[in-house]
Order: C-alpha cells, then sequence, then structure tokens
C-alpha cells in the first residue's frame, strides 16, 4: 500500500477547523498523524464514522478507541446569535474559521446558517454570551469540502492583510530612518556653519 497523505486524512475530518484535536484545525491534525503517528481517536466533531473510516484509510485497528468516542463525539451543532442582545463588537467574526458571521463594528451580526461548522470558538469570544448553540445538520462531504475551502480562503486573506501590514510598516520605519538621519545632518550642517 502506497504512504498515506495528510490530504488524505484530512479529506475524511470534518472540517469544522474546532482545534478539539489539540492540533489546530483538520490539516494540522492530519499533518499530525502522517508526521508525528497522533492517535486517530482526537475528532469528536467527526466521531465514530470518522475514527473507523482512518482507522480504515490508515489500516489501524479502530476498536478500542469506539466506546471512548461514542461518549465524547459532538453532534452536528450550528451557532446562533441573539441578534437583539449582540452589541457589535466583532470578536466572533474575528474567530470563526470559516467567514460564517457577518456584521461590521457596533451593529448587529449574524451567523450564515448553511456556512457554520459549529467549532464553537465565537462561544469564549462574545463578551456579551450572546450566542447559542443549536443542533445542526450531519456534516455531508460536500458542506466539509466548502467549510475547507472557506477556511483556506480565509488564512489566505490574513496572511495578506499581514503581509500588507508588514510592508507598510517597514515603509514607515523606513522612512522615520531616512527623516531621522536627515534630521541628524541637518543639525550636524548648522553646527559647522557656526562660527
Amino acid at each position: 500500500m502506497s504512504k498515506v497523505t495528510p490530504e488524505q486524512i484530512d479529506d475524511l475530518l470534518p472540517q469544522t477547523q474546532c482545534g478539539l484535536c489539540t492540533h489546530g484545525g483538520c490539516m494540522p491534525y492530519a499533518e499530525a498523524i502522517v508526521f508525528e503517528k497522533a492517535p486517530i481517536n482526537l475528532c469528536p466533531p467527526g466521531g465514530v464514522e470518522t475514527l473507523v473510516a482512518l482507522a480504515q484509510l490508515l489500516n489501524e485497528d479502530a476498536s478500542s478507541f469506539i466506546d471512548e468516542m461514542q461518549q465524547k463525539a459532538k453532534p452536528p451543532l450550528l451557532a446562533a446569535i441573539r441578534e437583539h442582545e449582540c452589541i457589535g463588537c466583532t470578536k466572533c467574526i474575528q474567530v470563526c474559521p470559516v467567514d460564517a458571521i457577518l456584521g461590521s463594528a457596533k451593529q448587529m451580526h449574524t451567523v450564515i446558517a448553511s456556512e457554520c461548522t459549529g467549532c464553537e470558538l465565537c462561544i469564549p469570544a462574545c463578551p456579551v454570551d450572546c450566542i447559542d448553540l443549536i443542533k445542526g445538520l450531519p456534516i455531508t462531504r460536500e458542506k466539509a469540502n466548502a467549510a475547507r475551502t472557506r477556511f483556506n480562503n480565509r488564512e489566505k486573506r490574513i496572511k495578506k492583510e499581514r503581509d500588507i501590514k508588514s510592508i507598510r510598516l517597514t515603509q514607515q520605519s523606513l522612512s522615520q530612518k531616512r527623516n531621522y538621519i536627515q534630521e541628524a545632518i541637518e543639525r550636524a550642517k548648522a553646527r559647522k556653519i557656526k562660527p
């Protein structure tokens, strides 16, 4: 059998990007399974179904993990903002790994239900506790693939924004250094001119 790749494992994961596996997302967990031999029982949103699929792909025995996974498996969830309580702080928007929350500063926010993965990351971010978790629909392969695309697009956008900010800070720093040097030269010239 050929070597299993992180991409093959990632394809089996639910793409909630919740970090409950302690690896910060689905692809980092997939990479940890392949490169660090992380255990296959760390995905509560994937539940027993994902556990068994991972075991089959990796030719491992999942039987010792089944009971534990049945206990810790998470049902499909969906975030719902109690909009009348929302203060528009944008903290939930900033942490949503799949850009499933709409709103702007000091305006009411709402969840795009069809895009929410139920990751729960918005819950601790909300300072006024106006987000509830409700029962969601099972995560289909189609929804998981769409969530992966949204997550990857968000990561690219954030990296681009950081790069632009870094360039601006570098340019600002260089400009400040040039100004400082020019001012120092002017002061030195002024001292030489005085009798």
